[in-house]
């Protein structure tokens, strides 16, 4: 069986560490480096339901997406079960779970969220977006969509529970994606001739400013606009470790809901 160490070192081959921004924290952030695995858990985030998941299915680690900890917003200066993250660290210390999470060196990363957003979208000549950071990733439909159309095909790759949008009034061709919390990009998706940005946590003013822009930028949710590489990292793992049984969580999923009104 592979070692915590020798799985790591192989996501690193995927999403080299150096993609990762200087604020990031990713790599094995819970547990031992030198435990087998003979079970792995794949979840965007690592979450105390994912953590029980991963302790019931008999799982020695978790690799996840987003840190289970990161000192640069939330320092860790206790272990205490009576804080949401001291609650989740001690879960897994106690369930002698490991934690690797891949986060901005896996959105950089060729291949990476990014890559594999703009696959389910089906862009075609997908490149990097000038000015979006080495994460944004453009590419062209392959034919022009009505924005209602598009919206729908948006839904329907990414499953979210709502979608938020702005029109810029005009069909959709070039398209520029970023997974999570992108907005901040709206006008490198601009300049750089797209009709559309689709990414997620997007503020009122950008809204509006794009708009101005004549570009449409869609708010699909952060959790719907990343789960898309989770099953990208199953079939890694699998193909890179011969009997390493790897499981997408069946219980980590969309939390945001959108309440219809009459």
């Amino acid at each position: 069986m592979p070692t915590v160490r020798e799985i790591e070192r192989a996501l690193y081959e995927l999403a080299p560490r150096e993609l990762a921004m200087e604020w990031d924290n990713v790599g094995l952030l819970v547990g031992s480096p030198d435990r087998e695995v003979g079970r792995v858990l794949v979840a965007l985030d690592v979450t105390e339901s994912a953590a029980a998941e991963a302790a019931d299915l008999g799982a020695e680690l978790i690799i996840a997406h987003h840190p289970v900890m990161n000192c640069a917003w939330a320092p860790v200066q206790t272990l205490r079960d009576d804080t949401p993250q001291g609650r989740l660290l001690t879960t897994l210390v106690r369930r002698n779970l490991s934690a690797i999470c891949m986060h901005t060196n896996l959105d950089r990363a060729q291949g990476g969220v990014n890559d594999v957003l703009a696959a389910v979208l089906g862009l075609e000549d997908v490149e990097r977006l000038s000015g979006g950071d080495d994460i944004v990733r453009q590419g062209r439909l392959p034919a022009a969509m009505a924005l209602p159309d598009f919206l729908e095909r948006v839904g329907k790759a990414l499953g979210p529970n709502g979608i938020r949008y702005t029109d810029g009034e005009r069909p959709i061709r070039r398209v520029a994606v970023g997974g999570g919390a992108c907005g901040s990009f709206f006008r490198a998706a601009a300049a750089g001739g797209c009709d559309a940005f689709v990414t997620a946590d997007v503020k009122y003013d950008q809204f509006l400013d794009a708009r101005a822009l004549g570009l449409t930028l869609i708010d699909a949710g952060h959790f719907p606009t990343e789960n898309v590489i989770c099953p990208v990292l199953v079939r890694f793992l699998e193909e890179r470790f011969c009997g390493l049984e790897v499981v997408r969580s069946a219980v980590h999923r969309e939390v945001v809901r959108y309440f219809a009104v009459p």
